[in-house]
């Protein structure tokens, strides 16, 4: 018999999981053989098309004569440039995601009046069961926010009286509780994990109806519940740019796929949370904060090009840092000569560095962003070109604000829910047939062994 305990790495794992090491390898000439998108891309990165949507676009390639050309990168919510939503919000108002979240689940840019009453909305749906904070979030506290995040989601659903009500007008209220409820979610679960795992003093804050999404995640982190007007605004600039990011990526294909099966919103945004919890997707964020660390304590002259490449093409030869050979930050799987999240992103970062007193890491994230593409595109082939993307300046931009590591991805949760839920919702009003890829099989049909049969066997 097995001798094993929870959490244990046994030799009989080991020996079965080199089993299943074994059995599992795929010949990558397969691939090609049988024409498979691996990773549902083809050569050039692009991904492989498996439906429609008018939620959002993502567009960075011109036709000119019947040849794709890169060209500088747009995103369009509902067809309006992202560019232009920012724009139109203003400086003064915080409330830009309500109006984007707004945007994107009624395919209508909102008056003033609509996102006044969309707000008030939100905020009465911005309370949580009774008890619930002291018997769920309070009671074994997970290290990990994202698996807080979702323990919470799914413990929701027993909540619901109509919880597998699939109908448009059930699951749009799903869906808005969940927009509202997920700053809650996230914060009280670090909150509780600070204090328990930490010691640290413990804070819950209630949040106020009157304050944005943004105002209201600083104010019930915050021990005092204080903030400045440029440090809710960019924060809600963040959640804008995060939220929708076309259908494609693989948090938002996921609510598409497990929404055509028919499943509960409970159970959908909650999958959905899971895979952004992976380091490849919500994670990079991080990756570049602790990268940027690392070359603060390495580089001596911050603003010598050739320290700093030299740096840079060091990570390139896997030599520095988490020796992967990435600089993170830098390129993306759509994106080539510009991510337009990163362009609006660098120039509310310039402002919150002034305001904090961060000018020298400012002008060498600046720097980087300018060396790492000449260096990146002399060591590597490329099929296109490389950018900065979002997660170069996000992470700065929360290290600055002083948002604690562990909710980086929480924070792009909160922003993308309401991209989740405009796709769900779209998945759902189209009755979508069930998704249902193909693989094809790789192996062989072979005959048990004889050894396996043998009734002689002495066990």
């Amino acid at each position: 018999m097995y001798s094993t305990s929870f959490y244990e790495i046994t030799p009989e794992l080991i020996q079965l999981s080199n089993l299943v090491t074994k059995s599992n390898q795929i010949d990558p000439e397969l691939y090609a053989k049988y024409d498979v998108k691996r990773g549902l891309r083809d050569l050039n990165g692009a991904g492989v098309k498996v439906g429609i949507t008018d939620v959002s676009d993502v567009n960075a390639v011109k036709e000119v004569d019947n040849m794709r050309i890169p060209t500088h990168g747009k995103l369009y919510y509902r067809g309006i440039d992202v560019e232009d939503i920012v724009e139109s919000i203003g400086e003064n108002n915080n409330f830009g995601f309500e109006t984007a979240t707004y945007l994107l689940l009624f395919g209508k840019y909102p008056s003033k009046k609509d996102v006044k009453d969309f707000s008030e909305m939100l905020a009465n749906y911005r309370t949580l069961p009774t008890s619930f904070v002291r018997d769920i979030i309070m009671k074994a506290p997970s290290r990990d926010m994202m698996n807080t995040l979702a323990r919470s989601v799914l413990t929701l659903y027993s909540y619901d009286d109509n919880s597998d009500d699939i109908s448009i007008p059930n699951v749009l209220r799903q869906c808005l509780e969940l927009i509202s409820l997920f700053p809650l979610l996230s914060v009280y679960g670090y909150q509780a994990y600070s204090h328990y795992h930490d010691g640290n003093s413990l804070f819950i804050h209630s949040p106020s109806p009157e304050l944005s999404t943004a105002e209201n995640i600083l104010r019930i982190l915050r021990p005092d519940s204080k903030f400045t007007q440029l440090e809710a605004k960019i924060l809600d600039i963040a959640l804008i740019l995060h939220m929708e990011h076309g259908g494609g990526n693989n948090s938002t294909f996921t609510t598409r796929l497990i929404s055509s099966s028919g499943s509960d919103t409970y159970s959908v945004i909650a999958a959905a949370l899971g895979s952004l919890k992976g380091p490849r997707h919500g994670g990079a964020n991080l990756k570049v904060i602790k990268m940027f660390e690392d070359m603060e304590n390495t580089v001596k002259d911050w603003t010598d090009e050739d320290e700093v490449g030299e740096y840079l093409t060091n990570i390139l030869d896997k030599k520095a840092f988490d020796k992967a050979g990435l600089i993170y930050g830098m390129g993306h799987a759509v994106y080539s000569l510009s991510d337009p999240r990163a362009l609006i992103f660098r120039e509310y970062t310039e402002k919150l560095s002034k305001e904090k007193g961060c000018e020298k890491e400012f002008a060498l994230y600046r720097l980087v962003e300018k060396l790492a593409p000449k260096i990146i595109s002399s060591k590597r082939k490329m099929f296109k070109g490389v950018c900065a993307n979002v997660d170069f300046y996000s992470g700065f931009v929360y290290k600055m604000l002083g948002l604690p590591t562990q909710l980086y991805t929480p924070i792009f949760a909160i922003s993308r829910i309401s991209g989740w839920s405009a796709h769900r919702l779209e998945e759902l009003s189209n009755n979508s047939k069930i998704m249902r890829p193909a693989y094809v099989y790789g192996g062989e049909h072979v005959k048990i062994p004889a050894e396996a049969l043998d009734d002689n066997l002495d066990i």
